[in-house]
Formats: structure tokens, C-alpha cells, sequence
């Protein structure tokens, strides 16, 4: 999860806040995130390959655009095992660099 955290730091911050809290009404918070526990492959697909248009996250609708950031399978699997297990997230099947390769665009 260490590293998970590090890559989290490193890349999702600046949006998503360092307490996962995101902005209201701009980018969508990660922290007790009904959108993570629902939508697993749309998420790791959307750190993948970006992702824009509408969504809803804790009944609240977002409507960006989020680059796809560069990272490999592995440093997705790691953010994605860092940001379902904190923040009041629980996830009890970690995400690995192959699940991750499986999802396409």
C-alpha cells in the first residue's frame, strides 16, 4: 500500500485532494466513494485511459475530463489497492498489474 500511496501522492493529489475528498462539483471524491465500490473496471479504466463526461459519485453529478495519466499496470494496481482500502473505502480483492492489463478501452 506504500507505494500505492507514494504514486497516489504523486499523481491523483492535485485533483483529488491528499484526504481523497476531491471538489465538490469538479472532481469527484474518492473518500467513501459509491462510484469506486460499484464501478471497479470503470475506474481502473479511467486512470488507464482518461476518462470524460458525466458521472455520478455520492449523488452528486460530474461532468470533467481526466487525463489518462502514463502509468503501467502495476502502478495501477497500486493506486487503485491504495485508494479502495483508505478513506473509508474497503476492498477485499486486491486489484493486480493483470486484472489491470485485461481492461481495455
Amino acid at each position: 500500500m506504500q507505494k500505492g500511496k507514494r504514486l497516489y501522492n504523486k499523481f491523483c493529489t492535485s485533483c483529488h485532494l491528499p484526504n481523497g475528498q476531491g471538489v465538490a462539483k469538479v472532481f469527484p471524491p474518492l473518500a467513501n466513494s459509491d462510484y469506486l465500490k460499484a464501478n471497479r473496471e470503470a475506474s481502473i479504466k479511467a486512470i488507464k485511459y482518461g476518462m470524460s463526461g458525466k458521472i455520478t459519485v455520492n449523488d452528486e453529478e460530474y461532468n470533467g475530463v481526466m487525463a489518462p495519466l502514463g502509468l503501467s499496470d502495476n502502478e495501477i494496481a497500486d493506486i487503485m489497492n491504495f485508494i479502495t482500502n483508505n478513506w473509508g473505502n474497503t476492498n477485499n480483492s486486491l486489484i493486480t498489474a493483470e486484472e489491470v492489463s485485461k481492461v481495455q478501452k
